[in-house]
């Protein structure tokens, strides 16, 4: 049987399947086979013509059952699809098959006031579930810079940390990812329950060991955040606050730092004419006195921009994280980046990198925290110059200690830590035996195979 004639077949049987959306549009075919991947250059030429044959939206969890189900009959590719505000291919079909969206799964199944513990649908929006936590007190403890926009799904499918990553670490640390449903893809396909154990495997796994419905996350207490702006004449400056403000005595949601030739590309009413560094951050209303203080002792400028105000468009969320290159690249889509965890001192990997670099490589640091300790984790802005002059970086930075998450690949490994993954290939095993979800994304099942 030909790849057109299985396909015409699966067609036929998923259109009587109730509580599924059918596309196929080529319109639509390319919009769901898509994601951020043109960050990258590289990823552009690899993920171009990646083409879904079909697209569904599945309004139940029944009818991903059956979908799963239809899947492995005809050994046909299914690839799991949030909102598609990624930036690795992560939702991009690499051989066509079928694209299941799960922005119909979107109910807030409960919140248990006691643990402050929530349980959503996997196509929620971030958003959504930050908006229905206030109201009990409670906001999501980590978050991507997309927050608006941006699946929970998708997020723990595919993302590992953000926004609060300063205070509360990685996605895939113990404590945030209590539960798990999710469907299989075997013959009879299961629903299950997983616990905070056996969720682990599936946490940062580009959906290719199961699809995740349903999930249980825990929350922090509620903060008003304060926007903070730190401006600085010295980069070296800049880097000693930023470590400071993070080991500080107060509670810090966001810790950012943009090299000044940055900060002139911010959004209208962030880029104020500067010649200055700039360090953004988000503390409780307690914090920033001290942070005022660190700041003037320092000689370094201070501007407290009040409260966030979430429901209006732009605030210090949206230039943190990804964003920053969101923003670069609006102006100058030549830029792309790379992101990493800096070796201890910081800066002097920095400015060994930035005299041979110069201006084709800007600086952007988060503040995060690892195995607890404070880090400085960093996401610069490169100038695209071609794949050996990236790999040549790459190295560089390998070589003077820092520890890269290259988004320049398609696979969960080597866009992680670069290790295999067994738990992760067993998860792949038990519950997607023939190997028909986001094939080609989890190395380590690529090498088992072959």
């Amino acid at each position: 049987m030909t790849n057109t004639e299985k396909v015409e077949l699966l067609l036929s049987e998923l259109k009587s399947v109730p509580d599924l959306e059918i596309y196929q549009k080529t319109s639509d075919l390319k919009r769901f086979s898509k994601d951020f991947f043109d960050y990258s250059p590289i990823l552009i030429d690899e993920l171009k013509d990646c083409l879904a044959d079909i697209v569904v939206r599945p309004l139940s969890v029944d009818a991903i059952i059956v979908v799963a189900q239809m899947c492995n009959k005809f050994s046909t590719p299914l690839t799991l699809r949030g909102s598609g505000t990624g930036n690795y291919g992560q939702c991009v079909p690499l051989n066509g098959g079928v694209v299941m969206v799960m922005s119909g799964l979107r109910k807030i199944r409960n919140f248990d006031s006691k643990s402050g513990e929530i349980t959503v649908e996997s196509g929620c929006l971030l958003r959504d579930i930050n908006d229905e936590l206030i109201k009990h007190g409670r906001q999501l403890r980590l978050l991507p810079s997309t927050w608006r926009s941006a699946s929970i799904g998708g997020f723990i499918a595919g993302g590992s940390g953000g926004i609060g990553s300063v205070r509360w670490g990685f996605l895939r640390d113990p404590g945030h990812l209590q539960a798990l449903e999710v469907i299989t893809t075997e013959d009879s396909p299961r629903k299950l329950e997983l616990n905070a154990n056996n969720s682990e495997a599936l946490n940062h796994a580009y959906g290719t060991n199961g699809i995740i419905t349903a999930l249980t996350l825990t929350t922090a207490p509620y903060v008003e955040w304060q926007q903070i702006v730190v401006d600085c004449f010295d980069l070296d400056q800049a880097v000693d606050l930023l470590s400071k403000f993070s080991c500080a005595a107060l509670e810090l949601y966001l810790g950012t730092l943009l090299e000044k030739e940055i900060v002139t590309c911010l959004p209208s009413g962030f880029s104020k004419p500067s010649s200055k560094h700039r360090i953004l951050l988000l503390v409780s209303p307690d914090g920033v006195s001290t942070i005022e203080r660190l700041a003037k002792s320092a000689g370094a400028d201070f501007d407290d921009l009040g409260p966030e105000n979430l429901k209006a468009g732009t605030g210090l969320r949206e230039l943190s994280w990804n964003h920053t290159t969101l923003h670069m690249r609006g102006i100058d889509p030549t830029w792309t980046y790379l992101q990493m965890l800096l070796p201890q001192p910081e800066l002097e990997m920095m400015k060994k990198l930035k005299s041979e670099w110069g201006s084709n490589l800007l600086w952007h640091l988060e503040c995060v925290r690892q195995n607890g300790v404070q880090r400085l984790a960093s996401l610069p802005l490169v100038k695209w110059q071609g794949e050996e002059a990236m790999n040549q970086l790459i190295s560089q930075c390998r070589d003077l200690g820092a520890v890269i998450f290259n988004p320049h690949t398609i696979t969960v490994e080597d866009g992680g830590l670069g290790v295999i993954d067994s738990d992760q290939v067993q998860a792949k095993s038990n519950f997607d035996p023939k190997g028909i979800l986001n094939p080609g994304k989890l190395k380590g099942w690529n090498l088992k195979v072959n």
